[in-house]
């Protein structure tokens, strides 16, 4: 969903690009507290620069756009790093589908959800508010979500070959229930409004996966936090 480049998987940079990454991360810090705090319709790259300590012309020039800041700054939180490995790429999906215990699949499935949403929360509510009334934000949102489901379709496919899913569930409908269930609007709902801890979330989150798609016993097998994907 990045609009920029990172640095080249395993490559060296040289001093010029070195500073140029650090301030590309300091502008993308700067402007991730902005979109949370203040909104990011109300945030201008005249106050992402004063944040930043740098010009705006400098801004422009990293970035060219405030959608592009701000979707640099998503990519960021959601995958944890500036690599670019794609989510059904990276050890912590690979370790999913590969888990031959069905509840350890959902177990994984929901940590690594719940490791993503710690990170990236604030900034999926900022998109989706922003959604409403941006356009190039109803996209990105949109893309979001597709995304989600697509993760969320292989997941359960792997689960199916795995345990058969409740009476009449299709895979499509199962991967349509993962995507609800394991949402960012009802992250933020229970833990930011409601004020769940997070393990809590992920607790409720295994237990509610399990029984909405299969026959298993949620409190069965091995435990939640030894066996989840870290």
């Amino acid at each position: 969903m990045s609009e920029n480049p990172r640095r080249p998987a395993g490559g060296r940079e040289d001093g010029r690009a070195a500073r140029a990454r650090a301030t590309r991360a300091r502008i993308t810090a700067a402007a991730t507290d902005l979109f949370t705090t203040t909104g990011y319709t109300t945030t201008s790259i005249t106050a992402i620069a004063a944040e930043a300590g740098v010009s705006e012309q400098t801004v422009y020039y990293a970035f060219g756009t405030k959608r592009a800041i701000l979707t640099t700054a998503l990519d960021l939180a959601v995958a944890g790093d500036d690599e670019p490995v794609p989510t059904m790429e990276r050890p912590w999906f690979r370790d999913t589908l590969a888990d031959p215990d069905p509840l350890g699949q959902i177990r994984r499935q929901v940590a690594a959800a719940g490791d993503i949403y710690l990170r990236a929360a604030p900034l999926l509510d900022v998109v989706r508010s922003a959604a409403t009334t941006d356009p190039d934000l109803a996209e990105v949102w949109a893309t979001n979500v597709q995304q989600r489901l697509t993760v969320h379709r292989v997941l359960t496919d792997a689960l199916a070959d795995k345990t058969p899913l409740r009476d009449g569930l299709t895979p499509d409908a199962a991967a349509d229930i993962a995507l609800a269930t394991l949402s960012p609007e009802t992250y933020n709902l229970l833990v930011s409004n409601r004020g769940w801890e997070h393990s809590r979330w992920r607790s409720w989150a295994t237990d509610a996966l399990t029984r909405l798609l299969t026959t298993l016993n949620p409190s069965s097998g091995r435990d939640t936090d030894a066996h989840a994907a870290q």
